[in-house]
């Protein structure tokens, strides 16, 4: 909320909830983007959040939604289908109307944005760079965003593969909107049973790929700034102190 942004004092990117679209979701159908419906509801949730964020000056910019099911989907998401049917990626006429579909899913919220904020940035969606992603949906993005996102676990050499290859694609500032790696060993589980850290070699490794990339802006840390009690690893304890690693990550 904008109280606890204020809270926080610090800068922050802000996810617009224009959408239920990220593959863990299983609860929501998607809706038509192209549908009158979905324009005025794009229009409310701007109107809702930017128009009050838009003169702190902590906030940098605007997320959409994490890992959105463009074309894959995970296990419990497939009854919702996706946002673009795989099978129209076959044929000239299918990639024209997913083009069709993408451009206007990013213009609609992109105009509805700049309705009540002309200033911050627009990040868009965090596509999993593990994933499919359709180069439609990337090259429908261009004109309507300012940052291109993804999410990208799985260490430096996936980083380099993945992201790397976005980047090489766009030409454009790219952010690695989400990735860690825990340090081992660790109790699996989900909600993690303890505390668990970050590997501190594991996130050196990354920075110097990302240092190499010259289109990529930023890296986001996944996990939290303080510890909760589902993911179990954060830059802070609950207890407002720092974690045994975040000295050694912020070096």
């Amino acid at each position: 909320t904008f109280e606890e942004y204020q809270w926080l004092d610090m800068p922050y990117c802000h996810m617009l909830p224009f959408i239920e679209s990220h593959q863990w979701e299983i609860e929501t159908r998607l809706p038509d983007v192209r549908s009158k419906g979905f324009a005025e509801w794009a229009e409310y949730v701007a109107r809702t959040h930017c128009d009050r964020l838009k003169d702190d000056p902590n906030l940098i910019g605007y997320f959409y939604v994490d890992c959105p099911v463009w074309i894959h989907n995970r296990p419990g998401t497939e009854w919702k289908g996706t946002l673009i049917d795989p099978e129209l990626l076959k044929s000239d006429s299918g990639r024209k109307e997913a083009r069709d579909i993408a451009t206007t899913y990013y213009k609609v919220l992109h105009d509805a944005i700049r309705k009540f904020d002309r200033n911050h940035l627009i990040l868009g969606d965090r596509y999993e760079a593990r994933h499919p992603i359709a180069h439609e949906v990337i090259d429908a993005a261009a004109p309507y965003i300012d940052v291109y996102s993804f999410q990208c676990f799985g260490g430096s050499d996936t980083v380099k593969e993945k992201l790397g290859y976005w980047a090489n694609y766009t030409k454009r500032p790219v952010l690695l909107a989400d990735s860690a790696v825990i340090q081992k060993p660790y109790t699996k589980g989900w909600p993690a049973p303890n505390t668990r850290h970050q590997d501190v070699n594991a996130y050196r490794e990354i920075h110097e790929v990302l240092k190499a990339m010259p289109e990529c802006v930023g890296f986001h840390l996944c996990g939290a700034y303080i510890e909760n009690n589902v993911r179990h690893v954060g830059l802070k304890t609950q207890l407002d102190e720092k974690d045994m690693n975040t000295d050694q990550i912020a070096a």
